[in-house]
């Protein structure tokens, strides 16, 4: 890792802290991640699998065309109905699953670590998708080829998702809209504009709002509904933490504020 993102007023003591890192600082450490470097690596891996055992330029193109268009609703409705979803955290045993792939990253929005999601459950969750769907359009190398282009697509995904949480005004009006539609979604009302680079299926499903004049803001923005309450009866998430459920994010706070938690 790089000496200027080792500096600690780019990052916490947990993760680099977006909130306080510029585009440059981001390209680095977007690139040097590892999980993202795993994923590079499975989609050299994929490509060569599909030239190997390649099913033709037809059904190549049609399995990438596929993922593309399947991607985003998989997303949505992951997001919107398990990651949003109040059954995780209610079990013992899923709790920590649901503490790590979604509750901690909007209890702090701006953490790198928990904003990218973990390889044990994104990798088995893109093939579970992607691979049934190249492989009956054409077989092994379709399948390969769907698989990458999942993978491909997640990479895309992080990569705008950090623009989002950066501290950083895009210059392109489209990158500008999508993340002022996320950072609704993280700071006003989590009950909607579940897209990451594309709100096509919120609109398609009634989620998509375009501005805080549209809806009330909504109390549990930041905890997802496990608030203390919650955590008394449900405290495995809480125990975890080693802390109640904040009601707002670490990276919200004024710097003095958060030296002195």
């Amino acid at each position: 890792m790089s000496g200027t993102l080792n500096n600690s007023s780019l990052k916490t003591g947990r993760s680099f802290d977006l909130g306080k890192m510029n585009l440059r600082q981001l390209w680095v450490a977007y690139l040097t991640y590892p999980t993202i470097l795993l994923y590079f690596a499975l989609i050299i891996a994929s490509a060569a699998l599909a030239i190997y055992f390649f099913a033709g330029w037809w059904p190549t193109l049609v399995s990438m065309v596929a993922v593309v268009i399947v991607y985003p609703v998989v997303w949505y409705l992951l997001h919107r109905y398990v990651l949003h979803g109040r059954i995780l955290y209610k079990m013992k045993w899923t709790a920590a699953l649901w503490k790590r792939i979604h509750f901690d990253h909007h209890q702090d929005p701006h953490l790198l670590d928990v904003l990218f999601g973990a390889p044990a459950t994104t990798l088995p969750t893109i093939g579970a998708v992607t691979i049934p769907i190249g492989y009956l359009i054409g077989g092994v190398g379709a399948a390969a080829t769907a698989f990458g282009t999942g993978v491909a697509i997640t990479c895309i995904y992080e990569f705008f998702h950090c623009i989002q949480h950066l501290n950083y005004k895009p210059r392109s009006g489209w990158i500008q809209r999508m993340k002022a539609r996320h950072v609704l979604h993280h700071f006003h009302d989590e009950d909607g504009n579940f897209g990451i680079t594309s709100f096509v299926v919120d609109r398609m499903f009634g989620s998509y709002y375009l501005d805080a004049k549209a809806r009330p803001r909504s109390p549990t923005v930041f905890n997802l509904g496990y608030d203390i309450k919650e955590a008394q009866q449900y405290p495995w998430v809480m125990d975890l933490t080693g802390a109640p459920p904040r009601d707002r994010p670490d990276g919200a706070r004024p710097t003095e504020t958060r030296k002195a938690a």
